[in-house]
């Protein structure tokens, strides 16, 4: 496994295509109504580390595509994405995201909700442009499955009783599936066979199943200046993720309680007990470990793709996302 790369490395061989990106998005969420654009301008600029659309871009280029089309579809992708964030900050009652306030924090929900769906019907506006019938396949099924992930989510919200069958269901719906999209597309896009379609699509679902977890890592061994959001932010939502999952299976009955009774309640005044169990247990290890495999599948398939710098960052990306730290 390669070294952890910063992330402007990893950009290094689309940095150009990155802005064209850039541009893309922010034509494209030109509204006649002020309170669109105001909402859509701060979310976009609010950071984010662009992943998902690298990840298309990556996969394109390893497959030696170089056309406008990219640029389009890497908007769609961080378009959809960001209307996810819009919607899942309104559901989670969040108020920080990537070190500042929350759109419904700042505008309400109504606006944040509405904007979001702005977001996601301009992304398909977008996507039509482009004239493939298969890639518009891919993300009419991704966005399905995307809210079916959330639904699962919100029904896993305050149950101590979810396994890890039922967690990892969510992550792949909810998260990993925007990047198993984004990886496919890319190899859609550079015309290329099923199997490398295939092998794409398996790195792409992989890289975003680990950065899940390393998500929910962080929120048991970050800090809120690092991460741009409030620690203890999955407690007080009640979710049961992998960290508190592993802990429970492994701690005595009085430490199992303590963390069943927080999830239940979505009790953060208990946040440091729990952060002690979970880090006591060896929570911590076993969650990173479920990452390094899932980064290790991702690896023997990007290994599929043609050798080049384009194949060199998206291994660098694998190291990246697990050893971030925000």
């Amino acid at each position: 496994m390669a070294n952890a790369a910063s992330i402007s490395s990893v950009f290094a061989p689309i940095s150009h295509d990155m802005e064209a990106v850039d541009r893309a998005i922010h034509k494209h969420l030109a509204s006649e109504v002020a309170l669109i654009n105001t909402i859509g301008a701060y979310i976009v600029s609010g950071g984010g580390k662009r992943l998902r659309p690298a990840l298309l871009l990556l996969v394109a280029k390893a497959l030696g595509f170089g056309g406008p089309q990219q640029h389009i579809m890497a908007a769609v992708i961080e378009l959809i994405h960001t209307a996810t964030l819009l919607h899942d900050d309104v559901v989670d009652e969040s108020s920080m995201r990537r070190g500042r306030e929350t759109s419904n924090a700042l505008f309400g929900n109504s606006a944040s909700v509405l904007v979001g769906d702005f977001l996601y019907s301009r992304a398909f506006q977008m996507m039509v442009s482009v004239g493939s019938l298969r890639i518009l396949e891919i993300l009419a099924d991704a966005t399905n499955v995307i809210a079916e992930g959330e639904v699962l989510q919100l029904l896993n919200m305050h149950d101590p009783e979810v396994d890890e069958q039922r967690y990892m269901q969510v992550i792949r719906f909810k998260t990993a599936k925007l990047f198993e999209a984004a990886a496919r597309i890319g190899a859609v896009l550079a015309g290329a066979g099923e199997a490398i379609e295939e092998s794409s699509a398996a790195a792409g679902r992989a890289i975003g199943t680990a950065f899940q977890l390393i998500d929910d890592l962080l929120d048991y061994s970050g800090n809120s200046a690092e991460l741009g959001k409030n620690i203890g932010d999955d407690l007080r939502e009640g979710k049961p993720t992998l960290p508190l999952i592993v802990a429970m299976q492994r701690s005595p009955a009085p430490d199992r309680e303590l963390i069943e009774d927080a999830i239940r309640k979505g009790d953060t005044s208990a946040l440091d007990a729990v952060m002690a169990v979970v880090h006591r247990c060896g929570a911590m290890d076993a969650v990173r470990d479920a990452a390094r495999g899932e980064i290790e599948m991702a690896e023997r398939a990007i290994n599929r793709l043609p050798a080049g710098p384009a194949k060199q960052s998206l291994l660098d990306l694998c190291a990246y996302s697990l050893e971030r730290t925000m």
